[in-house]
């Protein structure tokens, strides 16, 4: 895993988002609850592109395969299934894979199945509902480490995302650096003002306090 990835799995999605929204970046995505466990997924990205129809000269392997294969452990996988709620574009064999490879989750923009067996796994997949009905012949895999659209926004292979059950933060790898930096800072800013709840402080007064400062004389 690299040092920007263990850095942001120690975030939260909130502060992932808000470091996001002070860039001027899109913040969070909604709808993309955890399906299986709820564990935090964190890491550089490997694409899936799902389509309705298949690829030009037929399609050569099982959705997701030569993602999990292409995968090193930290990774996350993200599946662009168009949103399709009709049928699953992961299952449990995936899922077996990926834990297998030791990839940190799946965020699938559609449905999942085989939801029992990745729980089992102690696997996070993440997407927008359960569904038994399967992908074969409804749904075919367009290629995998390419610019993919979730939510509106374009991923690229190698760019960040944090998940948790707040939502779903994707982070431009060039930006990277940046939104961790920004949001490592509202985390302590919070931890700070927790920190002063607890020792009785009115939250009146918690909420007023100048942060940036006590951080400042921290450093």
């Amino acid at each position: 895993m690299s040092e920007l990835a263990d850095r942001l799995r120690k975030l939260d999605c909130c502060a992932v988002s808000d470091a996001l929204d002070s860039l001027g970046l899109p913040p969070a995505l909604e709808g993309l609850p955890p399906l299986t466990v709820r564990k935090v997924v964190a890491g550089r990205v490997v694409t899936v592109k799902l389509g309705a129809e298949p690829p030009q000269g037929g399609s050569k392997r099982h959705l997701g395969a030569g993602a999990i294969e292409a995968a090193e452990a930290g990774d996350v996988i993200l599946v662009q299934h168009n949103e399709r709620d009709d049928c699953a574009g992961w299952g449990g064999v995936l899922s077996t894979g990926a834990s297998l490879k030791g990839v940190s989750g799946v965020v699938i923009d559609g449905a999942a199945r085989d939801i029992d067996e990745a729980i089992g796994l102690d696997f996070p997949v993440y997407g927008r509902k359960a569904i038994a009905v399967t992908a074969r012949g409804r749904v075919y895999e367009q290629g995998f480490n390419i610019p993919v659209q979730i939510g509106g926004l374009d991923v690229r292979p190698g760019d960040y995302l944090f998940a948790d059950s707040s939502g779903v933060a994707l982070i431009p790898a060039d930006r990277a650096e940046e939104v961790i930096g920004i949001a490592e800072t509202i985390v302590r800013k919070e931890g700070l003002m927790v920190s002063e709840l607890k020792k009785g402080k009115p939250i009146t007064e918690v909420m007023g306090l100048n942060y940036e400062k006590m951080l400042g004389t921290q450093d």
